[in-house]
């Protein structure tokens, strides 16, 4: 068993990992696209769960094949209540900020019809829909995510470089490449940066796995829910200027309680 993987290798993991992921989807996806009569938006949630899922098939074969203790290399290491919770609390305050964020760039830079007709596509029209499409987006792609970006890559990096913020800033940027999303590139890759931050700082990658997982689910809420001015969220297009008071407390005091862990190796 190697203590260390090279630079190269890492990546090379990484991209081999990706490609599978984007071929067993495409596939199930080409299946469903082939024949017109077949449900196309199951087939497209279903190339969802199954490519996201094979994203962790190299890798976890690669480190099988090595001898090397898994859940170790991947951070999957247990964290406390209380990490976990303040991690929630960190998690809704950054997700309701960056939603405003995102509500005030659109001012300047309106979304362009990609972006219009992928929520479009992406919208669940029956109840399993719904489910499908949680799992692949809410459950299934950050876990492939995490573990192979904050878990693996992001660690290795930290190893050779023995430089922290480079590590994170670097893996945050290979995170935000591949999502082939020019108009969202900024916002994910400032998520990749506290993701990575979460990941280094407990030591475990079950932070970030939180974080990620309740981004999605709520861009998922966000991009689907019909909601305008007349309710306690929205106040004349933007976030209400309570629920912005309410989410910089829990984001401030959630990250000050992360921030004050010890570094776990």
């Amino acid at each position: 068993m190697n203590n260390t993987f090279s630079i190269r290798a890492a990546f090379g993991i990484v991209v081999v990992s990706i490609l599978s992921a984007f071929l067993a989807g495409g596939l199930i996806l080409w299946i469903g696209l082939s024949n017109p009569d077949s449900p196309q938006k199951f087939y497209t949630f279903i190339s969802f769960i199954i490519g996201q899922g094979f994203m962790l098939v190299p890798l976890v074969w690669f480190l099988i094949s090595r001898q090397e203790p898994v859940f170790k290399r991947l951070r999957l290491n247990p964290i406390s209540s209380s990490t976990a919770g303040f991690t929630v609390l960190l998690s809704l305050g950054l997700i309701i900020l960056s939603d405003e964020l995102d509500r005030m760039i659109q001012i300047f830079i309106p979304a362009p019809d990609y972006i219009i007709d992928l929520n479009g596509l992406l919208r669940p029209e029956t109840i399993t829909g719904f489910i499908l499409l949680f799992i692949a987006v809410a459950i299934i792609a950050p876990l492939g995510e995490e573990l192979l970006f904050r878990g693996f890559l992001q660690q290795v990096l930290e190893k050779h470089w023995k430089d922290v913020t480079r590590a994170i800033l670097v893996t945050a940027l290979f995170f935000a490449l591949i999502h082939m999303n020019p108009y969202w590139f900024a916002q994910i890759y400032i998520l990749g940066v506290m993701l990575g931050f979460l990941s280094w700082k407990t030591g475990s990658v079950l932070p970030s796995l939180i974080l990620h997982g309740l981004n999605n689910t709520m861009a998922m809420i966000f991009s689907f829910s019909e909601a305008g001015d007349g309710n306690v969220y929205i106040w004349n297009g933007h976030v209400a200027p309570w629920i912005i008071i309410i989410a910089l407390t829990c984001a401030v005091t959630g990250f000050k309680a992360i921030n004050s862990l010890r570094v776990q190796a």
